[in-house]
């Protein structure tokens, strides 16, 4: 299971190692900026995934994000809550080649606006991806 933090919005991502690949399954709203823990609980019970994974923000030039100290906030949080190992990686980019692939797929028949919370979650497929197919 893999997560897209944000301070508004966290992108959610399911996937399978052994076919190596990822879904997007939701996008949770942070609540007085604050994790939806409650709905992360019920995705992991659901779920019951072996591993987590958190995209990391890096800045172009190689740099922490501002944001990084909240991301290792919320890996630790996972861990802490749930006993599963929780990995980070690379999320640079995802967000723009999720609003490619989202477009690239109204193209072909879909009608509706591209929203934030779509672009998340398939934000967090592509770091999902990236992480299977690193590891």
């Amino acid at each position: 299971m893999c997560f897209d933090f944000g301070l508004v919005r966290t992108g959610v991502a399911i996937g399978n190692t052994i076919t190596a690949t990822a879904t997007p399954e939701c996008t949770l709203i942070s609540k007085n900026n604050r994790p939806d823990w409650d709905n992360i609980s019920r995705l992991i019970k659901l779920w019951k995934p072996t591993q987590l994974v958190v995209g990391l923000p890096t800045q172009l030039d190689g740099k922490d994000c501002p944001i990084k100290p909240r991301v290792q906030r919320f890996c630790n949080q996972l861990n802490g809550r749930y006993q599963l190992p929780v990995a980070q990686e690379n999320e640079q980019f995802s967000s723009l080649e999720a609003a490619q692939r989202l477009k690239e797929t109204r193209q072909k028949g879909r009608k509706r606006k591209i929203s934030k919370e779509d672009i998340d979650q398939v934000a967090a497929t592509i770091i999902l991806e990236s992480y299977l197919k690193n590891n």
